[in-house]
């Protein structure tokens, strides 16, 4: 069935004005070394917020728990999809300059898949509304468990903390972590996307690896989809997913300590969600065999064989679009000649 299970919650083209079509996605995303998410610089502390535990009277009290926020989800999977548009010549100059189309410099082109997908705002001409909406991802298990202390030094290139003068190396400082085998669950939420956009936004999230701080050393993180739907409105939140997955979990009798076991947290999470299209605005759930052929043609779609047609199939759709981006800005210089 491949992707067409989802046909009537995606759109054939791009439209400026939203009809109500939802594809959410629940994403385990479970940490392969040691990861960092923080809000300020070195030596601060792990992102974390106390919320209660879960959803029954008998868990109705509070937990610290680790949270990875939305920007530290989206930033390094638009990163991901935008290495490829850019070896595929797919980013185009912004419109008040020659520089090329890039994240943090308020000077979006506009015209780029990147730009059309996650929204564009300052700097430019226009704006455009994100349509993969993403929100806090919570682990299960509390911070305190999950977190811990390394202290970083620095050597010289004689191997030792001592320069050729005998003066001690002063960089020495010790900071928290994440420890492996943390487990997050998140929900992105995917609005009036195409077919190709789908596919698009959800090999970022597969092909991404590395999240957080210093994540050309550690940050190695695998995203794992554990569940598609499709309906009028989004899912629960990601929070209510977690504290119900605690619930489970209690329920079943399994000890909360790390490193917890993935299948146990998988099967509480279907447990879950499989009440969930009785919830209003939400008609489809897709079977675990459904979702490994949505993931097999996103698979497909990115492969080297594929990869340069589909992203420049996807390109070309936004096409009509720029020609009247164009035909504004003519207009406008014609009305102050």
């Amino acid at each position: 069935m491949s992707i067409q299970s989802l046909k009537p919650f995606l759109a054939e083209q791009y439209e400026n004005f939203p009809k109500g079509r939802t594809i959410g996605i629940v994403v385990l995303r479970t940490t392969q070394s040691e990861t960092i998410f923080r809000t300020e610089g070195t030596g601060e502390p792990m992102c974390s917020e106390y919320v209660q535990a879960g959803l029954l009277p008998e868990h109705d009290f509070s937990i610290p728990r680790l949270v990875m926020t939305k920007r530290k989800q989206i930033a390094p999977e638009r990163r991901k999809g935008r290495e490829f548009l850019r070896s595929h010549n797919l980013l185009y100059n912004a419109p008040k300059g020659d520089t090329v189309c890039a994240l943090n410099t308020n000077a979006p082109c506009e015209m780029c898949i990147d730009c059309f997908l996650y929204g564009f705002a300052a700097g430019g001409e226009g704006a455009q509304k994100s349509r993969v909406w993403t929100e806090d991802a919570f682990s299960v298990l509390p911070a305190t468990e999950l977190i811990s202390d390394r202290t970083i030094n620095a050597i010289f290139e004689t191997g030792t903390m001592r320069d050729e003068k005998g003066n001690a190396s002063t960089a020495l400082n010790t900071s928290e972590y994440i420890k492996p085998g943390v487990h997050f669950v998140d929900i992105v939420t995917f609005k009036d996307v195409t077919a190709d956009e789908f596919r698009y936004a959800l090999g970022n999230i597969l092909l991404t690896t590395r999240y957080g701080a210093v994540s050309t050393r550690v940050g190695r993180m695998e995203n794992k989809v554990l569940g598609i739907f499709g309906g009028i409105a989004e899912l629960p939140s990601s929070l209510e997913l977690v504290q119900g997955i605690y619930d489970q979990l209690i329920t079943n009798g399994k000890s909360l300590e790390h490193p917890f076991n993935s299948d146990a947290l998988t099967t509480a999470a279907k447990t879950v969600m499989s009440t969930w299209t009785t919830k209003r605005g939400i008609s489809l759930q897709l079977s675990d065999e459904q979702i490994d052929a949505v993931i097999a043609d996103v698979d497909r779609h990115w492969s080297l064989e594929e990869q340069e047609t589909f992203l420049k199939r996807l390109d070309e759709s936004y096409e009509s679009l720029r020609k009247v981006k164009d035909e504004g800005k003519k207009k406008g210089k014609k009305k102050e000649e």
